[in-house]
């Protein structure tokens, strides 16, 4: 018996429906698809941070963009690397700006957002690289940036999820950097196109099964990636030894599945974990946290989490 389709919260819906009718991306375009995300005007009632700054990390190709976002002044603050979303081929700093002040506010760490170069321009792993690199960088300069070395986490939502996996498994087998916690906001973290939750929502809003092939035939280059586990975590064979685990996913997100195996596994390993699935909640609604009520909550709860985990860090 087929599961039923779950409904979109009411204000989830009005969301979708105030979009208008969006044909699929591969209708669209790359090019249509990045200059609609990165026009779309943002909230005027961002958090307010006590600082706001640009800087650059060095990086394997020049200089990796980072945006600092404090939202205290405090001069030894516990540090979020923040990795947008956008199926590793389009989305900024610019465009996903509003989650993560969200972030910074919620949790009262300072984030520290990483405009890693897009595919299909550059081709993987430049993405994982930029990432990682911009990581370790943080980590060996906290004291100049304003941070706490111990309590360094690592979060992203959708692509940027899974670059927060891949980095946090990085981070483990080489010994470096020391990362306490990583958040994965309905993480992009596999390639099994035969997931139940992709064949049940195939056709959702926001996000489409269509829309997924087409995001990775992108980002991978047309080739189908290795058994990278840096690059898809899911094809990591040992999750034993990582840091504690947020995981959010939606109910309506085709792609939940991939999240929720994943935290199972880890929690299977070993690794503190936990799994929240919002129900009536699309691909993406943390993006825009402020426009549905289960958004807000969300953010809400991961900002709570964070401060626990930054007030008792624990060895794992």
């Amino acid at each position: 018996m087929t599961a039923p389709v779950p409904p979109l919260d009411p204000d989830a819906a009005a969301r979708v429906a105030a979009l208008g009718p969006l044909p699929p991306m591969r209708e669209r375009g790359l090019t249509a698809v990045r200059d609609a995300i990165e026009s779309a005007p943002l909230p005027a009632d961002m958090p307010a941070m006590a600082a706001v700054e640009d800087c650059s990390a060095p990086g394997p190709a020049g200089p990796i963009p980072l945006r600092i976002y404090r939202p205290s002044t405090d001069s030894a603050a516990p540090g979020i690397l923040y990795f947008h979303g956008g199926g590793l081929v389009m989305g900024t700093n610019h465009s996903f700006e509003p989650l993560a002040r969200a972030l910074a506010a919620a949790s009262g760490a300072t984030v520290v957002a990483v405009g890693y170069r897009l595919a299909p321009e550059c081709p993987p792993p430049g993405q994982f690289d930029d990432c990682a690199t911009a990581t370790a960088w943080v980590a060996d300069n906290t004291a100049g940036l304003g941070l706490d070395a111990r309590r360094l986490a690592v979060a992203g939502d959708s692509a940027g999820g899974s670059l927060a996996a891949g980095v946090a498994l990085a981070a483990r087998d080489h010994g470096h950097p020391s990362i306490c916690c990583q958040v994965l906001l309905y993480p992009g973290l596999d390639r099994d196109m035969a997931a139940p939750s992709i064949t049940l929502l195939a056709d959702a809003p926001m996000l489409s099964r269509d829309d997924i092939d087409y995001l990775h035939e992108l980002a991978d280059g047309g080739v189908t990636p290795a058994h990278d586990a840096y690059r898809v975590p899911a094809y990591a064979s040992d999750l034993g030894n990582l840091p504690p685990a947020i995981v959010v996913t939606g109910a309506c997100d085709p792609i939940r599945d991939w999240g929720e195996r994943y935290a199972a596994r880890l929690r299977d390993a070993g690794v503190q974990t936990t799994l929240t699935r919002y129900p009536g909640a699309y691909h993406g609604f943390l993006m825009r946290s402020e426009a549905t009520a289960r958004g807000r909550l969300a953010i809400a709860e991961v900002g709570a989490l964070l401060r626990a985990k930054f007030a008792h860090p624990l060895p794992f």
